[in-house]
């Protein structure tokens, strides 16, 4: 009966899909130029991008899949959010000093870098990790931010692809006029000029590719991850990547979401140094672990990546898996303990100041 209940929305939404799907905030498909440019990618093959491995994302039936979304929807254990509002710091993040690093983790993949006062501010997500705020509201406590307390002037918005919870319609658009540079993988930039974002800030890449950043201060890079994109019926019109920071103050490697695969090992071959991973970890499942890592996998990828440092996101904001909200950070630290890479265990909205190691 629940199965024939939610087939029955379904259709419902189908039948009203081309009214919904004119919403902005479902953003808008590649076309002309940039499409053209999509095609010419090599990831890019029978209309849409591919990750390196093939058959990696989960396959099955409708059936099967109205049946977990039925489970996730309406029958999660209680233990998959905090029983009590969670402690969230709130900082003056308009008046950093110029002279340090900081960093500033706002929950789930949202967090600001600021490295000797250049900002770089990923994927924030401060109003809706979905098309529709009701259906996926953020834990009790971690709410305190908004868009109008981020710096005044961003230097670069950086987005790893354009899933809900990495790219907020409603944070972006209170941010628009505030960003200097906006970096994000192919095709992405076409859901920005539908919002009315200037085509001169966008710094859109392939895998592979890369472009200096502003005043010579470094270089961006845009790498492969292992995931994939959609945000409305057509999957990965839009490529997914992770990003590294190659500047004066040290190379920093965003993973972005995806799952463990070789691509962690050809990086690490080809950054010598990486000061700083900020790798996911939550909203995992062992069904989906070649597109979300395991923390049992931290280890390896920190080990691949040679990474001095380490700091996970995706967690501790919003509920996308059917795991404890709180077992991420319990295995990740005993991950690092075994594995005996350093982890950066960073508070929600609190600033933690970065010692990157240089040469």
């Amino acid at each position: 009966m629940t199965l024939a209940i939610l087939l029955v929305l379904l259709i419902l939404f189908t039948l009203f899909s081309p009214l919904i799907l004119r919403l902005p905030q479902f953003g808008q498909y590649p076309s002309g130029d940039r499409l053209k440019r999509c095609q010419r990618s090599k990831n890019f093959r029978n209309g849409q991008f591919h990750n390196k491995m093939q058959n990696v994302l989960p396959k099955g039936s409708h059936r099967k899949f109205i049946g977990v979304l039925w489970k996730f929807l309406f029958s999660r254990k209680g233990s998959v959010t905090p029983s009590q509002p969670l402690p969230m710091a709130f900082e003056d993040l308009k008046h950093l000093p110029s002279e340090r690093d900081f960093y500033v983790w706002f929950g789930h993949s949202s967090y600001l870098l600021s490295l000797h006062g250049v900002t770089f501010l990923f994927d924030p997500v401060f109003c809706a990790a979905a098309p529709f705020k009701f259906l996926n509201k953020p834990f009790r406590g971690t709410d305190r931010y908004a868009p109008e307390d981020m710096p005044e002037n961003i230097d670069y918005l950086v987005i790893t692809h354009d899933h809900y919870d990495h790219l907020d319609y409603e944070t972006v658009q209170r941010l628009k006029g505030r960003v200097r540079h906006l970096v994000c993988p192919l095709g992405v930039g076409s859901h920005f000029e539908s919002w009315g974002w200037d085509s001169q800030c966008l710094m859109e890449m392939d895998w592979g590719e890369s472009l200096p950043l502003e005043g010579e201060w470094g270089r961006v890079h845009c790498l492969p991850s292992q995931h994939f994109s959609g945000r409305a019926l057509k999957r990965n019109n839009t490529l997914w990547a992770s990003f590294m920071l190659e500047t004066p103050c040290g190379n920093i490697f965003a993973s972005g979401d995806g799952g463990y695969g070789p691509h962690f090992k050809e990086i690490g071959e080809r950054f010598s140094k990486i000061d700083l991973a900020i790798l996911e970890n939550g909203q995992y499942n062992e069904q989906w672990k070649y597109i979300h890592t395991l923390p049992e996998q931290l280890g390896q990828e920190a080990d691949d990546l040679h990474a001095a440092q380490v700091v996970t996101v995706h967690h501790s904001k919003y509920v996308l898996a059917f795991h404890a909200w709180n077992e991420p950070l319990l295995l990740e630290k005993q991950v690092s303990s075994q594995c005996g890479f350093p982890l950066i265990v960073a508070e929600l909205g609190a600033i933690t100041e970065l010692h990157l190691i240089k040469d």
